[in-house]
């Protein structure tokens, strides 16, 4: 399986966890959890299902551009996602606070993702521009 099915394919399973956890959080975690753990637990679903909106796009693009940066922007959501959401849901379910400490490097993960588009595109411009003249 090439790469970029593997980000689609990413790119599924995370939209599939955003909608469950957030479809959880609101049933199932909403009398169970203190309110601020229910916010950190939402903000995690509202990222996975954002970020995975976006991976599917740049992974689809990717499939026809071929593009590092493009590549790497996957890299960076991907781990972003996993990262991000991943400590917040175990924070908000486990209440152990220290995982908030981990939480911003997928925060970074995630701006280098978007940092990675802003590249791309700054590269296209470029060569765009070179092949007018």
């Amino acid at each position: 399986m090439s790469v970029n099915y593997r980000f689609i394919m990413s790119a599924g399973v995370f939209g599939f966890l955003g909608v469950a956890s957030g479809a959880f959080g609101a049933h199932a975690l909403k009398q169970m959890l203190d309110p601020e753990l229910l916010v950190i637990f939402k903000t995690g679903s509202t990222y996975c299902l954002q970020h995975a909106i976006v991976l599917l796009i740049v992974a689809l693009y990717q499939q026809q551009a071929q593009n590092r940066w493009l590549h790497r922007a996957c890299w960076g959501f991907t781990i972003g996602i996993c990262i991000f959401s991943g400590s917040l849901w175990t924070l908000a379910l486990t209440n152990t606070r220290w995982l908030g400490a981990i939480t911003p490097f997928g925060g970074l993960a995630l701006l280098w993702g978007w940092s990675c588009i802003v590249l791309y595109t700054r590269q296209q411009l470029r060569e765009n521009h070179d092949s007018i003249k």
